[in-house]
Order: C-alpha cells, then sequence, then structure tokens
C-alpha cells in the first residue's frame, strides 16, 4: 500500500502570504497587516496550481477549513478558495484562535536580534541564549500554552478523521495560518515537544501536508514529498 494513497486523511496546512513584517523579519502576532501585493500574488498562484476540481487540494473532498482571524490570514483564506471552481461550504469554515500565531507579547513588531539584546539587558539569559521553542515571550505566550490550544485542534482533527482511515469518504482538513505556529502545529503532530530541535521551513503562501502512515490514527506523519494528482484530460 503506498504511503501517497490520496484516499489517507490529510491536514493541508497554508501558511498567509506575504506582508511587510514578513519581509523585514518582524515578529508578526496580533498586529493586523495586510497581505503585500506579492502577498496576493503568492497564494493565488499556489491556488491555480493547487486547489481546485481533481487538484491537490479538491475542495469536494475538504471536510473542515480552519483558519486564524487575523486579516492577513482570512485574505489568503479567500484568495485560496475564491479562485477555485469548488466552493467551500460556510458550515465547514472556523474561524479559531486556537491556530492564530504565537503571541509575542512584548517582542511584538521585533527582531529576532532586538529580542536577544533586550534581554541580555535586562539581565536574563546568563546561561544560555533565549530560545522561543522553550521560553515563550515577556508578556506573550509560553510554550505550554501553544501547547495546550495546538493539542486542542489536533485532538478534534483527529476525530473527525479517525472513522474515514480507509477511505470511507474523503476528510481532508485545511488549516490556515501563520509561520511560527504551523511548524508548532506538525511538531505537536507528531507528538515532539515545542523545543525539540527540528528545523522546519514554510514559505509565505505556501502549502504542507500531514497524513498518516498506513491508515493508522496513531502513526501521525509528515510528507516530505508528494506525487501531484495527474491533469484530467
Amino acid at each position: 500500500m503506498s504511503d501517497l494513497d490520496a484516499t489517507t486523511p490529510r491536514v493541508f496546512l497554508a501558511r498567509h502570504g506575504e506582508t511587510e513584517w514578513t519581509k523585514n523579519g518582524r515578529y508578526t502576532g496580533k498586529t493586523e497587516l495586510d497581505l503585500t501585493p506579492d502577498g496576493v500574488r503568492q497564494v493565488t498562484s499556489t491556488a491555480a496550481q493547487f486547489v481546485g476540481h481533481r487538484k491537490l487540494i479538491d475542495p469536494a473532498h475538504v471536510a473542515r477549513v480552519w483558519v486564524s482571524p487575523r486579516k492577513r490570514t482570512r485574505q489568503t483564506f479567500r484568495c485560496l478558495f475564491d479562485c477555485s471552481d469548488v466552493s467551500i461550504a460556510d458550515n465547514k469554515v472556523t474561524f479559531t484562535e486556537d491556530i492564530t500565531e504565537w503571541d509575542y507579547g512584548d517582542y511584538e513588531g521585533l527582531l529576532v536580534g532586538e529580542i536577544r539584546a533586550g534581554r541580555v539587558e535586562r539581565g536574563l539569559d546568563k546561561e544560555r541564549g533565549w530560545n522561543i521553542w522553550r521560553d515563550g515571550c515577556e508578556g506573550g505566550d509560553s510554550a505550554q500554552q501553544v501547547t495546550g490550544r495546538l493539542d486542542r485542534l489536533i485532538a478534534e482533527i483527529r476525530d473527525i478523521q479517525r472513522p474515514y482511515m480507509n477511505g470511507e469518504k474523503p476528510v481532508d482538513v485545511v488549516v490556515v495560518a501563520h509561520g511560527l505556529i504551523l511548524r508548532c502545529f506538525v511538531k505537536r503532530w507528531l507528538g515532539y515537544p515545542l523545543d525539540m530541535p527540528l528545523t522546519l521551513m514554510l514559505s509565505p503562501g505556501g502549502i504542507g501536508i500531514l497524513s498518516y502512515k498506513n491508515r493508522d490514527i496513531d502513526e501521525p506523519a509528515l510528507f516530505i514529498g508528494i506525487s501531484i494528482p495527474p491533469l484530467e484530460d
């Protein structure tokens, strides 16, 4: 049995397109930013190639969509599915804070170098350097808080997909969110703590894919490559 069998339920991770702060590396949590024109093009290009009838993300096969309620992710959701030839019913779409970006608290809008320098000035990190996966953010989310909300969402997804592991009906899921929280999502999907070293990348407007090995709900997996469905004749 192929691990690429599309009848096994999948979770598609969609990162929002570029914003001005994405371009310059500023930590963007609750700040409301629009997609740049390039960000819109990133998402619409992804949608044109991968979303639609008999494409990688076939809306007819999607059971649920979870979207972060930030403006940039709402825009991304619309760009992904408005171009599709099959629409997503409103009752399948949930906007939830469970998948919003890590709350950066006092670090909102800062660069990594500025955060680290500020912590040193305040007498922090004397024994080891700051690591968001382990230390969280002053005035914002801790790793434990992020883990809790992601685990809650993952449990809901698995409850939906568990009865259909052998393709009884299509129950793919789409999660539209942010760069850091989606990398956190991957770690928790695989059962890893957030501070486990696992370097992951997901481009703005990009799509990542999770599923299950051997059609087993207890073997969650990360696709490192996937074949693209053939174009319709």
